[in-house]
């Protein structure tokens, strides 16, 4: 991994911990007496997109995960115990539709980076079938 792809990772995991802190902040948000979770969507946007921004970057297969990490460990950190003991989730459903909207697409797109990672370093054996595959290039696979 070169340097600048490590100075990328490191901004990617800052994005990740000021996002976390911007979507709890945010999360009791109410337009009049109704609320207005609108950091949900933002969290099932911006955490699956810093999780592919850094797998694309290569490195350690684990590498791609420390957005999410970091996330995760922010809105534990920040929203069960905050400095001065205030704590920033509101009692009701939006921390579990928020933790929902943070992870599982995140992970997904996880999932994803490292099999596709994964399958990259197959390039001969056995096929689906059972036949033997060889490689044809970098555009594909013969039979």
């Amino acid at each position: 991994m070169s340097l600048l792809a490590r100075i990328i990772l490191v901004v990617l995991v800052v994005d990740a911990l000021e996002l976390a802190v911007v979507e709890l902040l945010y999360l009791p948000l109410r337009v009049g007496a109704v609320p207005f979770p609108i950091t949900i969507l933002l969290a099932a946007v911006s955490t699956p997109w810093l999780v592919r921004s850094a797998a694309e970057l290569g490195g350690p297969r684990g590498a791609a995960a420390l957005p999410l990490v970091a996330w995760v460990l922010a809105f534990g950190v920040l929203g069960l115990g905050a400095v001065g003991g205030d704590v920033l989730l509101p009692v009701d459903w939006r921390p579990v539709l928020l933790l929902g909207a943070g992870m599982v697409p995140a992970a997904v797109v996880l999932g994803r980076a490292l099999g596709a990672r994964e399958g990259r370093g197959r390039c001969a054996g056995v096929g689906v079938d059972g036949d033997t595959v060889q490689l044809d290039g970098p555009s594909g696979y013969r039979e």
